[in-house]
């Protein structure tokens, strides 16, 4: 990635590369999604997802993913059921005219506007999966000449691992990469931490584990929010009640637990 790059522009092909189960790009379009009274008098509130995105979220009764049990708990905080819009991509988000996306990055420079942005809930990005025979590392630093990494090809993670000097091995599809780990052919992956982290507790006898060491680096951490699509400050602040709430009650915690990912609250 070249160097001038805004972070807007970073960390939106970042979603594109490693995180696109998380639907993170900005929403697009005109449509104009509903205020706080709008949803009230309705008696419904609705979200985007994809249907078949998981652990993120998933059209599965019996594993929906976190973003849709997180979506349906703000749901039930604010007194609505919750509609579901199934979208891929999420530039579709102005034809469905959804109010919620979970998991939208909390920077509004990346959304140009078109987003209002609860407070955070949960710290995310990209992470080191690494194989069995691995050492103990905190930071990506750490890593030794030889220890290869697979990256996404043209990633930020490849660039930042490449500048550092690190062995790295690029790939054009994740699961093609994850595999080769499993098979001891990498020494690591640089992937999307939820998404490790569900391989890992589908998979535990693979013997692979999950060390978030990049946070070190802006542009492969960042703190994550419910991004409401063209509505107003008064359903801002009653998702907000509701987010405290789920914070404080470990509820986040409980849901991010069912499929493995370690629920990081932001500082």
């Amino acid at each position: 990635m070249n160097g001038s790059m805004k972070k807007s522009e970073i960390r939106a092909a970042l979603a594109v590369s490693c995180m696109c189960a998380a639907l993170l790009l900005p929403a697009g379009g005109n449509a104009v999604a509903r205020t706080l009274a709008e949803v009230k008098s309705l008696g419904a509130i609705s979200m985007c997802a994809n249907q078949d995105a998981l652990p993120y979220s998933s059209n599965k009764p019996e594993t929906p993913g976190f973003q849709v049990e997180i979506g349906r708990a703000i749901a039930e905080g604010l007194g609505v059921p919750l509609n579901i819009e199934w979208i891929l991509p999420r530039r579709r988000a102005n034809v469905v005219n959804c109010d919620m996306m979970l998991d939208s990055v909390n920077d509004p420079e990346v959304h140009e506007g078109k987003l209002l942005l609860s407070r955070p809930y949960q710290k995310s990005g990209v992470a080191l999966g690494l194989r069995r025979d691995s050492e103990s590392i905190s930071n990506f630093n750490e890593l030794k000449k030889g220890q290869k990494i697979g990256v996404m090809v043209s990633s930020y993670a490849a660039m930042v691992l490449g500048k550092a000097g690190k062995s790295i091995s690029p790939y054009a599809f994740q699961s093609d990469m994850v595999e080769d780990l499993q098979k001891g052919e990498l020494y690591g992956v640089a992937v999307s931490g939820a998404t490790m982290s569900y391989y890992v507790i589908q998979h535990p006898e693979s013997g692979l584990h999950v060390v978030n060491a990049f946070d070190s680096e802006p542009q492969l951490s960042w703190e994550v929010s419910v991004g409401l699509r063209k509505s107003d400050q008064a359903l801002v602040d009653a998702v907000n009640t509701v987010v405290d709430r789920l914070l404080a009650d470990g509820s986040l915690t409980r849901i991010y637990a069912k499929y493995g990912v370690e629920h990081r609250p932001p500082q």
